[in-house]
């Protein structure tokens, strides 16, 4: 499985080529999805470029995508877009649209009463385990483990030259087969390219787009998340895979 991931906490100030609007999501999603994406991961967004979890603006981003594609879309719950857990818990119970699955940041405050709060509601989870943080551990332990949709490891290291070590150091932490759970394995910004190259290698889930990064293998910017996509599948060797 390849993920696309359209945008994440970025705005405006990264580029035109970040989509921020519904409109915008959508068209990227389909997009990549022509490129060979088969799931999608979005932040929404408030009309100034902010990460949400408002209800309105969910329903109407993951309307706008549904209309072009067809594969599960899942969103972000990260603590940053609601600090406060206690309204994030509130928001997400608010929410009139689901989404196929959400990721939940396992190191963050609240995070196993949000996904257990999601698992009610029928949406599946992503498990965020954050290199560099306890989230492993933590995650190791708990009762939902068992339930979530996948892992999803996520290497903090934005390094080209490390990040790879990091990405086996986490993977070493989670173990073989967390809870029995498929992992998908990405890095973000100098570590996205060597750690989805790594995921291949190990024949893992990853993802790639203008959340993780903004550049193509060879340094130039990326012009949209598909033409990530295109190198993504490249570079994870789908091509070989598929042979």
């Amino acid at each position: 499985m390849v993920q696309v991931c359209l945008n994440g906490p970025r705005g405006a100030a990264d580029g035109a080529v970040v989509p921020l609007s519904p409109e915008a999501m959508a068209e990227a999603a389909a997009a990549a999805v022509a490129a060979g994406a088969t799931d999608v991961h979005v932040h929404p967004k408030t009309p100034c470029g902010s990460d949400t979890l408002s209800p309105r603006v969910l329903a109407a981003t993951l309307d706008a995508i549904r209309a072009r594609v067809s594969v599960p879309v899942g969103v972000t719950t990260g603590a940053w877009a609601e600090p406060d857990p206690a309204t994030r818990l509130e928001r997400i119970r608010s929410w009139t649209v689901l989404p196929d699955h959400a990721s939940v940041n396992w190191h963050e405050p609240g995070a196993e009463e949000l996904a257990a709060a999601l698992l009610d509601r029928g949406v599946g989870v992503e498990a965020g385990i954050w290199s560099g943080t306890d989230a492993a551990a933590r995650f190791a332990h708990s009762p939902l483990g068992p339930r979530v949709l996948r892992v999803l490891a996520e290497v903090t290291d934005t390094s080209p030259d490390t990040a790879q070590d990091t990405a086996r150091a986490l993977l070493a932490g989670l173990g073989a087969a967390p809870h029995g759970r498929p992992v998908l394995l990405h890095g973000e910004d100098g570590g996205a390219w060597p750690v989805l190259r790594l995921a291949g290698r190990l024949g893992l889930a990853t993802r790639v787009g203008l959340e993780d990064t903004l550049l193509l293998p060879d340094g130039e910017p990326a012009a949209s998340n598909a033409q990530l996509v295109a190198a993504g599948l490249v570079q994870y060797g789908w091509a070989r895979r598929s042979s």
